[in-house]
C-alpha cells in the first residue's frame, strides 16, 4: 500500500540522551565547538600555571574568567565604542549620587520650565500677547456696552411710539 506524499522522513530514528546519561558524561550527543575551545583553554591554563610564577597565574586566572566570542580571545581590540558591562552590586550603589540627564532631557525639563514661566506671566498680565489680548478684550467689551445701550434706546423709543399710539 502507499503511504502518501512526503512520508519518506526518517523522524522515527533520533535518539534523546536521558538524564542519567547526561550526568554520567556518556551522552552520544557530539561535543560543541564551545566545549572543544573551553577544554583548550583550560589544558593551556593548567600548563601555564604550572610553568610560570605565582603572579602570573593570578593575572591569568582573572583573564580566564572573562568569556571570549569568536575572535575576541584571538585579537586584542581597543575599540572607543565599546561599551563593557558594569555590574553594580545592590550594597555598592551609592544613594546619595545624583545621576545626570541626558541632553534630551535635560532641554526637555528645561522647555517645561520655561512654559510654566511664560504662562505665569500670561496670567500677570506681563507678557506681549497678554497686552495684546487685554486691548481686544477691553474694546469688545465697550462694543458690547454700546450695542446694549442702543438697544435700550432703540426699546425706550418703541414703548415710546407704542404709547403715544394708544393715547
Amino acid at each position: 500500500m502507499g503511504r502518501g506524499k512526503y512520508k519518506n522522513k526518517p523522524t522515527g530514528k533520533r535518539q534523546f540522551s536521558t538524564p542519567e546519561d547526561i550526568l554520567a558524561g556518556t551522552s552520544t550527543r557530539p561535543r560543541t565547538f564551545r566545549q572543544h575551545e573551553a577544554e583548550h583553554e583550560e589544558e593551556e591554563s593548567r600548563e601555564e600555571s604550572d610553568e610560570g610564577s605565582e603572579e602570573e597565574s593570578g593575572e591569568e586566572s582573572e583573564e580566564g574568567l572573562e568569556k571570549r566570542k569568536g575572535t575576541q580571545g584571538i585579537i586584542e581590540i581597543e575599540n572607543p565604542n565599546l561599551v563593557k558591562p558594569k555590574s553594580v552590586k545592590a550594597r555598592d550603589v551609592d544613594l546619595g549620587k545624583t545621576t545626570e540627564l541626558s541632553r534630551r532631557e535635560r532641554e526637555e525639563l528645561e522647555k517645561q520650565k520655561a512654559h510654566e514661566r511664560y504662562m505665569r506671566l500670561q496670567e500677570q498680565g506681563k507678557t506681549e500677547q497678554a497686552r495684546k489680548d487685554l486691548e481686544r478684550l477691553s474694546l469688545i467689551r465697550e462694543q458690547r456696552a454700546e450695542a446694549a445701550r442702543k438697544r435700550e434706546e432703540e426699546k425706550a423709543a418703541k414703548e415710546q411710539k407704542k404709547a403715544e399710539a394708544r393715547k
